[in-house]
């Protein structure tokens, strides 16, 4: 029995319930939401001077396994994710490709939106731009300084965290939070070392706006609070993002935001271990990073996506190619599964080993909620359905025909437990190879053999099996020929 169950006094029984481990607490916890049957989630997007690499990939996807299941649980998902278009890499890189900041954003925002729907990642509800929300972002602001919790400095404007006494209390460390803030954010005019930035005055020609601080830009963390605020609440349920950014951005976030509300800002904190090469994290800091889009000219985006839900999201995963052949085996059999069993033929009456096949669906889909309910562990739950399609290869291998509605609910849960983690149905189209035109033409001289014994029923099945997998049989007056279906 796992974190994900207890007993139900109301009813006598044993209940699963979701739990999550909430990095504000470092422990598991009951997930409740705020207002019952609706989630408002938020997850923080992409600052936009670049492509996208697979490790930034690893968070959104994780977040829309999370919604997804979510959705599967019943609840209604409000679910906000920013796109950071003003900051200082972007900046400097609309100088250096010699473009307006606005160029630069819509450049890389329509990137990053056409990389993340070939992963099938969902859109959210709301894509907010920090550079269309300059009034919250004052406003917040401005609310910092009636609070006594910001200070301005030549133009700048900075945060006092000596004033929130629970600053720190997200990474877990107060002392050692300072001291990273301290390297972060270098003036030696700010009252405390780790102060941080939450409006920039102008420099030379960048990119101002004005405000009642004077001409200047947000700072990076004063966005997210902003934007989640106005979308969200001033409370709401679940927020995510990368484990780099528990400090010092989430950090910042609920510093200013409870300082500027006097109310807690999010109530579940979920991050995302990196993505590493050669047990390395991967960025582009480090240079060893490979762009979604690199990754897509290669992989299938559904290998992809499967591969980043190989070990649970707060477990490192190698971007490595035994593990990409690994998710490219997993995909085929998945589909395939879902393929034959949607082909196979049907019965009315009911066998003992259609029962079986029923009961193992019914139990596969209570495992994987089990799975999902223990913190949302996308490797277990991946195997019980792996296993699920082992069994039905085996009964399908075992039985020609399947009883009408056991097959129609083992397609339905073998489909509604894909559709959590985003997987389509897809009919894919067979390579042509050197090998593959030696196999087709094997199989047509088999069955130009059965046609010579006059077995119909087998030439008959080859035929039918090789259009099932996309290849057309055409027996004309000079001989059977085949090609390949058209997409």
């Amino acid at each position: 029995m796992n974190d994900a169950t207890r007993w139900n006094c109301q009813s006598g029984g044993w209940k699963m319930v979701l739990t999550v481990f909430n990095t504000l607490g470092r422990k598991k916890e009951e997930f409740i939401p705020l207002h019952q049957d609706v989630v408002r989630m938020y997850v923080c997007g992409p600052t936009v001077y670049d492509f996208i690499h697979i490790g930034n990939a690893r968070a959104f996807v994780v977040a829309d396994i999370v919604r997804r299941y979510l959705e599967h649980k019943g609840f209604k998902v409000r679910f906000v994710s920013n796109i950071t278009d003003v900051d200082d890499k972007s900046i400097r890189r609309a100088k250096e490709m010699g473009i307006s900041l606005q160029e630069l954003g819509e450049l890389y925002s329509d990137a990053y939106l056409e990389d993340t729907a070939k992963l099938n990642i969902g859109k959210p509800d709301v894509s907010p731009r920090a550079t269309q929300h300059i009034e919250e972002i004052i406003n917040l602001i401005q609310a910092l300084f009636d609070r006594g919790y910001a200070y301005e400095v030549d133009g700048d404007v900075y945060y006092d965290v000596s004033r929130f006494e629970e600053y720190g209390k997200l990474s877990g460390n107060r002392a050692e939070a300072l001291k990273l803030g301290a390297r972060i954010e270098v003036n030696p005019d700010k009252r405390n070392p780790s102060d941080f930035a939450l409006w920039k005055r102008q420099r030379n020609d960048e990119p101002s706006w004005y405000s009642p601080f004077g001409r200047g830009r947000p700072g990076w963390h004063v966005e997210c609070s902003a934007m989640a605020t106005k979308y969200l609440g001033e409370s709401f349920d679940v927020h995510m993002g990368g484990k780099d950014l528990i400090f010092p951005h989430h950090e910042n976030e609920i510093a200013q935001s409870e300082a500027a509300t006097g109310k807690p800002f999010a109530r579940y904190w979920l991050h995302n271990e990196w993505l590493t090469v050669n047990g390395e994290k991967m960025s582009k800091s480090l240079g060893n990073f490979i762009t979604v889009r690199e990754a897509l000219s290669k992989h299938d985006p559904q290998v992809l996506r499967l591969f980043l839900m190989f070990a649970h999201y707060r477990s490192p995963v190698d971007f490595n190619e035994q593990s990409l052949k690994q998710a490219e085996r997993n995909l085929e059999r998945l589909l395939n599964t879902v393929e034959k069993l949607e082909e196979s033929k049907e019965r009315q009456h009911l066998t003992i080993d259609d029962e079986i096949l029923l009961k193992e669906a019914e139990s596969t889909k209570q495992k994987f909620e089990e799975a999902m309910d223990d913190d949302f562990n996308t490797a277990l739950a991946l195997s019980t359905i792996l296993e699920l399609t082992r069994t039905i290869n085996i009964h399908l291998d075992k039985n020609a025909e399947t009883e009408a509605k056991t097959k129609a609910k083992a397609l339905e849960i073998l489909r509604q437990l894909l559709g959590v983690f985003g997987i389509k149905e897809e009919k894919r189209k067979p390579e042509r190879s050197e090998v593959t035109e030696q196999l087709l033409d094997l199989m047509i001289k088999i069955r130009q053999q059965a046609r010579e014994r006059r077995d119909w029923k087998t030439a008959d099945t080859i035929r039918d099996e090789l259009e099932s997998i996309g290849f057309i049989i055409e027996d004309t007056p000079e001989g059977t020929r085949w090609k390949m279906k058209e997409s």
